[in-house]
């Protein structure tokens, strides 16, 4: 990706937020829009995967704190005119180079403006080169892999406790037949072009240069002179492999972690790219979640609700807890089992959250009859809607 065409995208837009979204406004919107374009639901539907792309490279930015925060300051000065040509001392014009201010030369005079602190060399992957004209360098340089993103599906229990699931991708990865040179013998030659950098330079206006892949060589910095049958030249070639991938306890359902170096090897000693990996949770019968807590509904009868008692509560994957019933408890009461629910970061759990559902019995017989009516007849002085009507009135 350019320079110009990193300045000039708007990644809010194709994830359909505002610049003020909140993260979670973010995750939610790249969740949702993920989910229907990834490659896996849309077999053959090429605009759909470039458009999975598009989603996944705007989350990478906006997903980041630290990147979104240089992309906006980025997007902020090149879009209000920054850094144009004017005069300098005598009427005359300057070249700025920003190579100065993006990392090339230190961040800048110390006390100036380089509040930047190379930050945005970060972004823009060295895309900025010092000078205006000519390669960026002299010398093949390595290349960091691509991340990868993959998908699993944890049931509840484990998506709690935390599991080790293994994860079969598909990637690009050194060619065996070459050993990633793309040359059958091995000996591919330094692209003329780039001069082996993998970039070239073009002027932006302004006095200063950004750089593009370089075509003849496709950013790889080398040609093939005798191109390999298997991967054409390209040094690379489809790997699959199958890794055993730890899932951190108390991951929630949506939630993208992020493995670093697991992506696709990297060229020329470059690093490798980083593991994405989105994980799903299968719904439980019995327990739900809000956030660190676990969630049950517990059915109790009308006479422990009402006169108090001891009930025995399920917790996931232990023994039952005995909660302790006031009397007068109404329906819909939550209680608390501390300790109980999902596990935190900081390796705490958080707590179990027990609402009573008063259960009216379907056949009502016998002796039991007979003491609800005895009930029914000492209770008849009390009205429990007469609240209810004179609220109403009252409004």
């Amino acid at each position: 990706m350019s320079t110009k065409d990193f300045i000039e995208k708007d990644y809010y837009k194709v994830l359909g937020v505002p610049k003020d979204a909140t993260e979670a406004e973010i995750k939610k919107a790249y969740r949702k829009l993920a989910r229907e374009n990834h490659p896996d639901a849309n077999k053959g539907n090429a605009r759909a995967e470039e458009r999975f792309k598009e989603i996944s490279e705007a989350n990478d930015v906006l997903g980041d704190p630290k990147k979104r925060k240089e992309y906006d300051e980025a997007r902020t000065l090149f879009g209000n005119g920054g850094f144009r040509p004017g005069p300098a001392g005598g009427g005359g014009s300057f070249n700025f180079d920003l190579g100065d201010l993006f990392g090339g030369g230190g961040g800048g005079p110390q006390g100036g403006a380089g509040g930047f602190g190379g930050g945005l060399g970060d972004v823009f992957g060295g895309l900025f080169n010092r000078g205006g004209t000519g390669t960026a360098g002299s010398r093949v340089q390595p290349r960091r892999g691509q991340d990868i993103e993959s998908e699993v599906t944890l049931s509840f229990t484990e998506a709690i406790n935390g599991a080790t699931v293994p994860l079969r991708m598909s990637s690009q990865a050194p060619c065996k037949a070459c050993s990633g040179t793309g040359d059958k013998n091995g000996t591919p030659r330094v692209c003329p072009t780039c001069v082996g950098t993998g970039q070239v330079s073009r002027g932006g206006g302004g006095g200063f240069s950004l750089t593009d892949p370089c075509v003849d060589c496709k950013g790889r910095g080398l040609i093939a002179q005798d191109p390999c049958d298997v991967c054409k030249g390209s040094g690379r070639a489809k790997s699959s492999r199958t890794m055993q991938v730890r899932i951190p306890a108390g991951v929630s359902d949506g939630q993208r972690i992020r493995l670093r170096g697991k992506g696709t090897p990297g060229e020329r000693g470059g690093p490798a790219g980083d593991l994405y990996v989105v994980v799903h949770v299968d719904a439980h019968p019995v327990f739900g979640r809000r956030g660190d807590n676990l969630t049950v509904t517990v059915p109790v009868t009308f006479s422990e609700a009402a006169l108090g008692g001891e009930v025995k509560v399920p917790t996931l994957g232990g023994p039952p807890v005995t909660l302790k019933l006031p009397e007068s408890t109404p329906n819909g009461r939550t209680m608390r089992a501390r300790g109980k629910g999902a596990v935190r970061q900081d390796g705490t759990r958080g707590d179990l959250l027990v609402t009573v559902e008063v259960v009216v019995p379907k056949d009502v017989t016998g002796k039991a009859r007979d003491a609800l009516e005895a009930y029914r007849d000492a209770t008849a002085g009390e009205d429990p809607r007469a609240e209810l009507f004179q609220a109403a009135k009252g409004a």
